[in-house]
């Protein structure tokens, strides 16, 4: 047999094909019916690097706990000496004098904070009422009796 191809658009080529060897090939082992499929991996590549934890020394403990504890340390200073510069004095502006008021018809918390106290700031005394009088808004009603601090 000889096969005829074409090197350049003008020249035929003629060729003799070699026969091929007869390689004979092991039929294939037939697997019977409803057996497993062989175990050919997973087909997911593996880092070849140990996969080993490294156990936690002691001393890394030791040095992991001292860093906890100065943290906690530190927002514990955080916590005592970062007050407002300016909340010991509202504080001591609000007057230290108790006294039972009653709130009048269309009075806000604001309004009766401003009005026994005039000299102190409002803020500061609506927080004191509330606090004294255990309030969770600063909602009131006409005529509710609520302790105060008066100057």
């Amino acid at each position: 047999m000889t096969i005829i191809t074409r090197e350049n658009p003008t020249d035929l080529v003629v060729r003799p094909v070699r026969p091929s060897r007869d390689v004979r090939r092991r039929p294939r082992a037939h697997r019977p019916s409803g057996a497993a499929l062989p175990y050919r991996g997973t087909g997911v590549l593996m880092s070849r690097a140990s996969h080993r934890r490294r156990p936690i020394t002691p001393a890394a403990t030791v040095v992991l706990a001292l860093i906890a504890a100065a943290i906690t340390v530190w927002l514990g200073l955080v916590a005592q000496l970062g007050a407002p510069v300016d909340a010991a004095d509202t504080t001591s502006s609000v007057p230290s004098r108790l006294a039972v008021v009653q709130v009048q018809s269309g009075e806000s918390l604001q309004q009766l904070a401003q009005r026994i106290a005039p000299d102190a700031p409002t803020g500061a005394m609506v927080d004191q009422i509330r606090e004294l009088n255990e309030l969770d808004s600063a909602a009131v009603d006409a005529g509710q009796t609520l302790i105060a601090p008066v100057g």
